[in-house]
């Protein structure tokens, strides 16, 4: 007898033991063939960027009429004293970049228009470093947004070297 109910005991105990092992292989399988549902936070709204028409050409146009056509509103003293240089070193600068640099470059945008000219690419990164002023003041009379003015100095630092390290 105690070898029968010995039996019994082995049987439940094995059935016992396969049910549960079917249970967790079937969780397991479910587990694997569900995708997993994520507790996350819901996604933030997306901040859309403001277009700002800057109308880059009028910025270029006052640069030149004050600064470099033939009879500018400024004269060279006072361009000496706004660059911290001399307009023939400072369009020497600008000719090498242009020539040398894409970044400095005037190409035409997707819309066809012009983008920044050199002049004013090179402007903003003299003035910035000249006077040690915040990226956005190129704004007003440049019409170069505050990202684009740090890039264009982060770009002539670069140029310099690269152009005039020898020199």
């Amino acid at each position: 007898m105690a070898s029968s109910s010995h039996n019994n005991f082995d049987d439940t105990i094995d059935e016992t033991l396969n049910q549960v092992c079917d249970q967790i292989s079937n969780q397991v399988w479910q587990s694997l063939l569900t995708p997993p549902v994520q507790h996350q936070q819901p996604p933030k709204p997306k901040k859309k960027r403001t277009f700002i028409e800057r109308n880059r050409e009028v910025g270029h146009a006052h640069l030149w009429n004050d600064y470099f056509s033939e009879d500018p509103t400024y004269p060279p003293r006072m361009f000496r004293r706004r660059f911290r240089m001399n307009k023939p070193l400072f369009m020497r600068i600008v000719e090498r970049l242009g020539a040398e640099i894409p970044f400095f470059q005037q190409r035409r945008d997707a819309t066809g228009r012009l983008e920044l000219s050199t002049l004013q690419n090179c402007t903003a990164a003299i003035r910035m470093m000249a006077y040690g002023t915040a990226a956005d003041a190129c704004d007003e009379y440049l019409r170069i947004a505050e990202t684009t003015s740090f890039s264009c100095l982060d770009h002539f630092v670069d140029a310099i070297i690269n152009c005039f390290g020898d020199e």
